[in-house]
Parts: structure tokens; sequence; C-alpha cells
């Protein structure tokens, strides 16, 4: 017999998202079943930043569920659910009472029309409910597997209330009775003649006046272009993208006007270093504003002091911001974090890239003025505090033991592994934040150089020390050649693991022509680039897994970035290849492509397996489209200097593609590239001119 788990000693799962439906408009969001059930189960609610304000939302019609039949989005921040009443009107086969669920997700909460046709040749009578509960369990409790009771609703005023503290959940029903208590609801009797519809309304309002985001004033911060492919798998991404994006907008509340893109649904409903700048970064081609405000909104929170609890140190950019202390307990132990927390080794520099890289495409002058001296205060950081043991590169360590163990993107605990499969011991000084630091250098010294401030020709001297030193530390010997290691660990031995984290070296500038060949091709083979995009780990190294968070699965950001270097630096076949993984999974995935999914090859699996925790919809994921758009394109401007350049991937290995209402200088562009990779650009503004 086999031995059987005691329940009461099991432990918490981290819940799955993989086959729920999100609807989201920032702060808000409603995670549920494909039939548009809110149940009291796993990560199911209406969360509002980072509360479950309702953990059930359950329709019924006559006490019995409909049987659903399908969903689909309709539009940014809103889903459709419809479902089928068979036990109502006609005997015959064919169904004549369905329910049209409407869920749409607003700054405020959440409201669902609820519309129920009869086609049948009789009358129905029914009553239609819908069961509320509400917990107020927060985020992290969510995501540790937990939960809280329910708590009463009162009813009163026309109005169901639940309470804790200054937050308040008010439902209103116009034409429902109002059921108050734990077990709260609406209900609504009904009667339908032949052939006759009838519509109800119910809203969730929240007040919440501690909460540290809100929804940004101004509508857009970003042109929505035209675009016609070949490939017509980029234009459905490319639109269910920006659907997406534009329901992960937030601002801190007091600066409603800087606007910047929530990591993602449900963990990081909030402002991330790391991924509000690359999504930033790669959405450039569509304006600036994006950019400028992320870029504020950071900048706010620069470090100013020397506090180990909260990883603070001057001139850095934090990693996470929260309205209370993060405390999460998973199968890979416990985070204890607190409520601003700058655990990350890679955000200062990629905060100096983003705003050089927004003055390239044309942010206003006086924005990135007053950006300057944050600029400096990075790069005091880079210079004083980033390398702590002086051995001339950029590394980390997790000094309280209660914060993230590793603060590069690949951030789980066992993400920077030997070949052999063992981990690493930090201090770690990851492959790529070398290739940030270099291009951070390279790039403050040219705002430095163009707004007259001293010290840029020092950057440019530290950058090239850092790749002389980086050629000598990093390059080791594997099964296909010279490649960059992982990391360095704490003896300063390379960590010999081949991961896609070379990819992000590609474009920096610190590869030579040759280095950045071998790199290219070690991303083209089979162990890296046979899944749906780029693996995190090659297959065979002895802890890749397909369905390891770091160590095995493909993260569509991560692929995207690759592809931004590859068609930089010119390798437009390996460009193509692992944009074309990509293009398959988003196909798969209905076009909204989740945080991460498997990395098994596409030769054994048709599909991508999801990653059942992935986030989805997520702000770097959705960008990838953006990259690869751009990447096809290939145009680069620089607006200071008055120059456009155009390279686009060479023979167009995706085919044609047109882009009209890109952003250039702040003007609306059009960027055509034909079958044979020829480009055409109309639109530049004046003073521009094609290099």
């Amino acid at each position: 017999m086999l031995n059987q788990p005691n329940p009461s000693e099991a432990r918490p799962l981290q819940p799955l998202l993989h086959d729920l439906v999100s609807t989201v408009f920032a702060p808000a969001s409603a995670l549920s079943g494909a039939d548009g059930q809110i149940r009291e189960a796993g990560v199911q609610g209406l969360f509002y930043a980072d509360s479950r304000v309702l953990s059930r939302v359950h329709l019924f019609v006559d006490g019995r569920e409909p049987e659903p039949v399908a969903f689909a989005p309709d539009g940014p921040g809103a889903t459709r659910f419809t479902a089928l009443v068979r036990w109502l009107g006609d005997s015959g086969p064919d169904p004549t009472v369905r329910v049209e669920r409407l869920r749409t997700a607003g700054p405020s909460g959440m409201d669902e029309c609820l519309t129920v046709t009869s086609t049948a040749a009789v009358p129905v009578a029914f009553t239609l409910t819908v069961g509320l509960s509400c917990d107020f369990a927060p985020i992290e409790e969510v995501k540790s597997g937990g939960g809280r009771p329910d708590r009463a609703a009162s009813g009163h005023d026309g109005a169901l209330r639940w309470r804790d503290g200054e937050t308040e959940v008010r439902v209103t029903a116009p034409g429902a009775e109002l059921i108050d208590g734990t077990a709260a609801g609406l209900r609504w009797q009904v009667a339908l003649g032949p052939r006759e519809q009838v519509t109800h309304h119910w809203q969730a309002e929240v007040r919440d006046p501690r909460s540290i985001v809100t929804t940004p004033r101004h509508a857009t911060d970003w042109a929505r272009p035209q675009v016609t492919a070949a490939d017509h798998r980029i234009t459905r991404l490319l639109d269910q993208s920006l659907d997406d994006l534009q329901t992960l907008r937030l601002a801190e509340t007091g600066r409603p006007d800087d606007a910047f893109l929530a990591a993602g649904v449900p963990w990081f409903l909030t402002l991330f270093g790391r991924d509000s700048i690359w999504a930033a970064r790669m959405m450039l081609p569509l304006g600036t504003g994006l950019a400028a405000g992320t870029l504020r909104a950071l900048a706010r929170r620069q470090g100013r002091a020397l506090d180990p609890a909260t990883c603070e140190e001057p001139g850095k950019i934090m990693h996470e911001l929260r309205r209370r202390p993060f405390h999460f307990s998973g199968a890979v132990g416990e985070l204890d974090l607190p409520d601003v927390y700058f655990g990350t080794v890679d955000a200062t520099l990629l905060w100096i890239s983003l705003l050089h890289d927004a003055w390239r495409w044309g942010m206003p002058e006086d924005q990135v003025a007053e950006l300057l001296p944050h600029l400096e205060a990075a790069l005091g950081w880079l210079d004083k505090h980033a390398d702590p043991d002086g051995d001339g590169f950029v590394e980390y360590v997790d000094t309280h033991g209660h914060g993230l163990a590793n603060q590069g993107w690949k951030d789980s605990g066992d993400a920077v592994r030997f070949r052999d499969g063992r981990q690493a011991d930090a201090p770690i000084a990851l492959v790529e934040v070398q290739g940030y630091a270099y291009q951070a250098a390279v790039h403050g010294a040219a705002l430095l150089d163009a707004y007259g401030l001293a010290g840029a020709e020092r950057w440019r001297d530290h950058a090239g020390r850092l790749a002389e030193r980086f050629r000598a530390a990093y390059w080791v010997d594997g099964p296909h050649g010279a490649f960059p290691a992982l990391a360095l660990d704490r003896y300063k031995r390379p960590v010999d693991s081949l991961t896609s984290n070379i990819g992000h070296l590609l474009g920096t500038g610190i590869l030579s022509e040759a280095e950045s060949a071998a790199v290219a091709a070690l991303l083209a083979a089979p162990g890296n680039a046979d899944a749906f995009g780029l693996r995190t780990m090659a297959a065979g190294e002895h802890g890749y897994s397909p369905l390891s968070y770091h160590c095995g699965t493909v993260w569509a950001h991560d692929t995207a970035i690759a592809i931004s270097g590859l068609a930089a630096d010119g390798h437009a076949e390996v460009a193509a290849q692992l944009a074309e993984g990509l293009l398959a999974a988003a196909e798969a995935f209905d076009y909204r492509l989740p945080e991460l999914h498997s990395g098994d090859a596409r030769s054994t699996s048709r599909r991508p397996v999801p990653y059942p925790a992935a986030c989805r919809p997520q702000a770097w994921s959705a960008t990838a489209v953006v990259a690869v758009l751009h990447a096809m394109l290939g145009v680069r401007p620089d607006v200071p200097a008055g120059r456009v350049s155009v390279r686009p991937l060479a023979g167009a290995p995706l085919g044609a593609v047109t882009a009209r209402g890109l952003r250039i200088g702040g003007k609306p562009v059009t960027v055509a590239v034909d079958g044979t990779g020829r480009p055409t650009v109309t639109g530049l503004p004046s003073g521009l001119t094609l290099d």
C-alpha cells in the first residue's frame, strides 16, 4: 500500500495561474475560471492593488451554474463570458436560453453586465443570483497559498458594504434584492416572454485612501501604430499586447502625471525598477512619454543613504514598491522584504541606459535636463557601491539573509548554477550585469558630454577597462566552444553553465565583433533555440529543467532582449529564428504572452506547456512584440545629433512589414521594409536626416 501524505503536514503551495482568466485595469484585477466564476480557491478574486476585495463572485440561475461555452477579451480591461441555461426554454436539442456576462475592470473596481437572452417559443421565469464574499486577504498571503475568513457584508442605503480599516468595498445593483451577512449576494426575479432579453448590472467600487498607486491622469503614454506584416501573427500579438499594456498603467498616488507599467498580474501590480525600466525601454519606438514617467517615478525613490536592511545605497534605483512589508513563504524559503526594497543589482544601470535611449529617441531636452542630477547620482553608485570588493566587477549579496538571494533578473534562489548543477555562492557578479555596466558608462558619458557636465572621459575609460577585465575573466570553454560564463562566484570562479544571460551582452558594446558572432551562434544552437523562444538555460546543462523558473523555461522579454541585441549586431538569421519561436508561442497562448512558459522542444511538444504560476498579462512580455517589430525595422534615431539610421534585418527573414505612426522626436513616422529587406522612411521631423 502506498503511503499517503498527511494533509495536516502538507506545506502550502503557491496557487496556479495558467488556467485563470485575467480582467485587468490597474490597480484593479479580477481572476476567474474560464466560466467567469470567481470561486474561493487559490488566487481567484477581485484584487485592488495589493489586497483581495472580493473572494467570490458566483453566478446562478435558479440555484444552478450555467454551462460555460466560451470566453474572449472584449477590449482593454474587459472579458465576455458566454454560458447556456439548457434546463430552460424549448425542449429540443438546440439551446434557447443563454447568459452573456461582460466583466469590466476599472480604476475603482469592477462591474458586470448580465444579459439573458431567450430564443425559446415559450415564456421562461427564473431567479438570477450573484453570490459575493470578501476576505481582504493581502496579496502576499494569497501568493503563499493562504487566505482569510470571509467578512460579513452590511446592507444599507441601497448597497452592500465591507470594511477593513479605511478600505471600503461597495456593491450596488439597480433593481436587485440585497442579501447581507457572510454569504452575501444579489438577487433578481426574471420573467421573459418568447424571444425576449433582459440585462442587469452590478458594480463593485473600492475606496482605499491608503493605496500607494492609482490610475494615471492621462489616457495613454504612447502611440498605437498601424502595422501591416506578411506574418499576421505580429499584428495580432501587437494588438492584444497594446490592449494589455493599456490596462497595466499605474502612477504613484499624488503623482498621476508620471505613468509607469506595473510588472504583472496578480503578484506584481506595482512599480518594479527592472521590469518597469525594460518595459519602457522596449516601448520607445512608440514614444518617450512612458519612459519619462518611469524615469521620474524611480528618480523620486532613488537611494540616499546606506541601509543594509533595505539594500538602499546612495544613487541606487529601487527594486520594488509595496504599501507594507512583503512576507512570502514558499517552497524555496521565506522572504521578508521592506515596503521600499532596493535588492537589485541592475536597475540603476538600466535606468541610465533608459534615460540615454529616451534622449536619443527625442525626449524633450528640459525633461532630460531635470533628471541629470539623478544620472550623476546613479553613476556615483556605480563608482562607489556597485563593486564592494574592488575587483572591477558589479556584484551583489543579500547581506541580511531575508531578501532576494539573487538580485539580477533571474532572482530565484537556485538561478545561478554551475554546469554540474551546483549553486554558486554569493557575492555573485552576473555576466549580463557587466554588459549593462559597460553600456551605462558609455551612455552616461554621452549624456554628460551633451549637457556640458564633467566626467565623460573618465566613464569612457571605465568602460574600456571593464571590457578588458571581462574578456579575461568570463570566457570559458564548453562542449560547443568558448562562451561567457553565467557569473563569477565569491571565489571569482566562472559559473560555467550556458544560459540566456549571454544574449543580454549583444548590442551593449562590451563584445568584439568576433565575440558577438560566437554568442549568436551559441544562442542558435538546438539546446538553446529549439524551444518556443530562447531557453533560460541550455538543455544540456545539469541544472536544466523545462519547468524550472530560471533554469530552462522561456521568458518572452528575455528572448526579445536577445533578438534586439542580435539585430543591433547584425545577426539577422538568429534573430529571426528566435522571433519565430516567440510568435509560435504567442499563437498558442491566444496572443497574450505569459510571463514565461516551458522550455520543451518544439519537436516533442506541439504547443508550449504553460508555466503554472506565470503572470498574465505581464508588462515586459507584452512589450516583447514591440522589440521584435523594432528589430525587423531597424530604425535607430539620434535626435540630438539630427540623424536617423535604418538597418532592418538583412533579407527580411520575417517578411515585409510597414509601421505607420512610430514616434521619433515626438512626431509620427512611417517605416516600411519590403520583402527583400529594403527600407523606406517617410515623415521624418524637420531637422532629421537619414544616415
